[in-house]
């Protein structure tokens, strides 16, 4: 038989957002109960050095950041817990969440800080070269290839979008476009393609990575027509991967609003979902911006939310 507890705040995730709202939500003496999921830390983690987080002059590692952060929430007496949430039942308070298929907690109010997970080709070297010259965040990174020559895999507005950014910071930047068109929004089509530091390479692939201690270049496959290709290398001193995030909202799907692609829909600028008590923080709810800084900044927001919510019901 399963364990069952019961807790005033629950809060799933262990990124920016997650790692804020128990900062908060420890301050506001709600007792939260942080499980970590399958990445202590986030996406961030993966990341070497963040250079645009407020408070890091100097920049700091991302592993770093986010020690720091979770040692701030211990210290306002957030209990901090290894553990994947696996089911959700939000159909009445107090809310069930399955920890590791087996755990049972019950939450007065719950704080998702899932994230979301950039979508990756699937080549081993791009696990090799993690934090090596692979990155899935132009804006978290992109300062680190001024004047060098960088590819971009994609053909949608985001892929456009990181082309553009870091095209005003590297030298020259290839777009890689598995197809012959480009699937972006017309005026994001005309600045790519009337961009001096922007080539658009159509029907290209990338199948592989090289480089020596860290990526000197794409294996690039070149399609000619319906059989025949061309392979060959491209040299680059930086990979970046633009072709979406996936947001880690499966399990609340049944509950919760969400678009097409699976990000959580709140209440206009809130973190508030369409049920009481439950709130959306960070990159699960957010396909715009994605960033540590807005994450921690919706984290506050829910956790205060929360706060006010049990508040109103007389449960703190």
């Amino acid at each position: 038989m399963s364990e069952t507890e019961r807790v005033k705040c629950l809060i799933i995730g262990s990124g920016p957002a997650g790692y804020t709202a128990a900062i908060y939500a420890g301050r506001a003496n709600l007792s939260p109960v942080l499980y970590e999921g399958l990445q202590p830390g986030g996406q961030l983690t993966t990341t070497t050095d963040v250079e645009n987080f407020p408070g890091y002059p100097e920049g700091v590692s991302g592993q770093q950041l986010m020690e720091d952060l979770r040692a701030q929430a211990v210290r306002f007496g957030a209990d901090m817990r290894f553990g994947i949430a696996t089911a959700a039942d939000l159909a009445k308070a107090p809310y069930r969440i399955t920890i590791d298929e087996e755990k049972v907690v019950e939450a007065d109010s719950i704080i998702i800080a899932t994230g979301a997970a950039a979508k990756y080709l699937g080549l081993e070297d791009e696990k090799k070269y993690a934090g090596m010259g692979v990155s899935a965040c132009a804006t978290c990174d992109g300062f680190f290839y001024r004047k060098k020559t960088v590819a971009v895999v994609g053909g949608g507005d985001t892929a456009c979008e990181e082309a553009v950014y870091l095209a005003g910071l590297a030298s020259k930047v290839y777009l890689l476009v598995r197809k012959d068109y480009l699937r972006a929004s017309k005026i994001m089509q005309d600045r790519v393609m009337n961009h001096p530091n922007i080539v658009v390479l159509f029907e290209h692939n990338a199948v592989g990575l090289y480089g020596d201690g860290g990526v000197e270049g794409v294996h690039v496959v070149k399609r000619l027509g319906q059989a025949d290709e061309e392979r060959y290398d491209l040299p680059v001193d930086g990979f970046f991967l633009a072709i979406g995030h996936q947001p880690n909202s499966e399990i609340f799907k049944e509950y919760l609003d969400r678009d097409e692609v699976g990000y959580i829909l709140t209440e206009g600028t809130t973190p508030r979902t369409k049920v009481p008590g439950v709130f959306a923080a960070g990159d699960v709810a957010d396909p715009l911006y994605r960033q540590a800084i807005t994450a921690a900044g919706s984290g506050c927001k829910a956790a205060i939310e929360a706060e006010r919510y049990l508040s109103a019901k007389g449960l703190v």
